[in-house]
């Protein structure tokens, strides 16, 4: 049946839903990548009948978020877990984050699935240099103890505190002594989260970059990789080009992603991406696809999607998780449209409905009549009714 969708001027548009999802899409076992290493960032369900505020401690169902996870390593993607995606700092404190990488991780060892981890220092709101360190110092001794390979996220307090490019130098020479296993250094831009600008000493981010660089150095045998998230392709390749032999490139541009893990002569760019999260079982399959070598499949499937995630990941940027949330509803993996925070209210109806077009489209929707029924039933609640 038609859905009629409002578009951004107010005005209504006829869309005539999928009836036939895409195959790949249907849950099915994932042997392991060979080519590249390839994370998806995971959200965290909210417990809908939980009586909280926004500000209140997240309230999590625990079953479907762990389900969700399951789901992602079925098709053989490793699990990025309490991160952005995760809403650390946008709704997930780091109480609820600590149990969240707990869970995660033992549900890791009985499913046989990868999962990194992020540390960080959301337990403060500002505080000394000694206190930044002490923060990540105990959110990394917890995922250490849980198994879980560790992913030092950029820091808000870090941030506020540090005075100089040394600042940020002393505070992660000092974690990566102390790791105990090769990390993911994070790099996180302001349009993700506008508490971060001027990350490594710098707002000048070829300054930024040079001392981002110099920690890898000093530090090369404790790096596993680097997460970069600036949405910059050209920087995130002149970056790769200059690390360290055998220190990944992690993607985490969800703007410029098929180029970016396709490569080039000189290089190419593992992946750590939120949009893999509703991209799942079709970004799965195009690693596949470029693992036997075939890397004009690999874009032919991969490069659709980008028009998706750019609408998804449009400023304001940190609001992706949004739409995130709502395509997992939309697929079947949770029950509602309710997000911890409260942050389902952060995107409008005309952004749900495009993203729901863009979606279906690519026939991401398992069940694409469920899909259809529920932005009815959304439509209808915002009092479109035809």
């Amino acid at each position: 049946m038609t859905l009629h969708l409002p578009d951004a001027n107010g005005t209504l548009r006829a869309y005539e839903p999928r009836t036939e999802p895409l195959a790949v899409t249907r849950e099915s076992p994932g042997s392991a990548f060979t080519s590249r290493t390839v994370f998806s960032a995971a959200h965290v369900v909210a417990d809908p009948y939980a009586d909280t505020t926004p500000d209140g401690p997240a309230a999590v169902d625990w079953d479907a978020t762990l389900a969700f996870r399951r789901h992602l390593w079925s098709h053989g993607l490793g699990v990025a877990e309490a991160m952005d995606t995760a809403q650390r700092g946008m709704g997930l404190d780091w109480a609820g984050a600590a149990e969240l990488i707990r869970r995660s991780a033992a549900e890791a060892k009985a499913a046989g699935g990868r999962i990194a981890c992020g540390v960080g220092t959301d337990q403060l709101t500002g505080g000394t240099l000694a206190e930044v360190r002490a923060a990540y110092e105990e959110q990394l001794a917890v995922v250490e103890e849980s198994g879980a390979q560790a992913i030092l996220m950029a820091s808000r307090a870090l941030a506020a505190t540090a005075k100089s490019p040394e600042d940020y130098l002393e505070v992660y020479g000092h974690l990566l002594r102390q790791a105990t296993e090769p990390v993911i250094l994070h790099w996180l831009g302001p349009m993700f989260d506008p508490a971060l600008e001027g990350y490594w000493g710098s707002s000048d981010l070829d300054a930024a970059t040079d001392t981002f660089l110099e920690v890898i150095a000093a530090h090369p045998d404790k790096v596993d990789g680097i997460k970069v998230s600036l949405l910059d392709a050209q920087r995130e390749i002149d970056l790769r080009r200059r690390l360290p032999q055998g220190v990944r490139c992690y993607t985490g541009d969800d703007f410029n992603y098929p180029e970016l893990i396709a490569g080039d002569d000189q290089g190419f760019s593992h992946a750590l991406l939120g949009i893999f999260d509703p991209l799942g079982p079709l970004a799965a399959e195009a690693v596949r696809v470029l693992d036997t070598g075939n890397t004009e499949g690999f874009r032919a499937l991969l490069d659709p999607t980008v028009e998706l995630s750019r609408h998804l990941f449009q400023a304001p940027t940190r609001f992706y998780k949004t739409g995130v949330v709502f395509l997992a509803w939309l697929a079947g993996h949770q029950s509602h449209f309710t997000m911890v925070g409260g942050l389902q209210s952060a995107r409008s109806l005309p952004h749900f409905a495009r993203a729901y077009e863009l979606a279906d489209g690519l026939g991401l929707f398992p069940d694409p009549k469920l899909a259809e029924e529920r932005m009815r039933n959304l439509l209808s609640l915002y009092g479109v009714n035809r």
